[in-house]
C-alpha cells in the first residue's frame, strides 16, 4: 500500500461551482489554470500543488480518495470541512 503521494486540488465554497470546474476539465481545462483563478486553498497561488504528503497527513475524506482513487481523472467533488475538492492525485509510492 501507497505510503506517500503528490496531489492538486481545486478548494471551492459550493458543489454547483466544483462541478462546473470538473466539467471544464473533463473537457480539456488545464488544473492549474482553473487552481489559479478559482481555488479559495492557499495551494490555489501555485496552481493547485499540495506537493508530497505522507498518508494520514490530510483529513480522512480527502485522504481517502488520494491513496484510492485511480490517478487517470480528476476525482471528486469532495465535500470536507473545508468545501468541495476537486483532486487530481500526481503520484502514490
Amino acid at each position: 500500500m501507497a505510503k506517500t503521494a503528490a496531489a492538486m486540488h481545486i478548494l471551492v465554497k459550493e458543489e454547483a461551482q466544483a462541478l462546473d470546474i470538473l466539467e471544464q476539465l473533463k473537457n480539456g481545462g488545464d488544473f492549474e489554470k482553473l487552481a489559479k483563478k478559482h481555488s479559495t486553498c492557499p495551494s490555489g497561488k501555485k496552481g493547485g500543488h499540495l506537493g508530497e504528503f505522507k498518508q494520514g497527513a490530510m483529513v480522512p475524506a480527502f485522504d481517502k480518495v488520494v491513496f484510492s482513487a485511480p490517478l487517470i481523472e480528476p476525482q471528486g467533488p469532495l465535500h470536507t470541512q473545508f468545501g468541495y475538492h476537486i483532486i487530481k492525485i500526481l503520484y502514490r509510492n
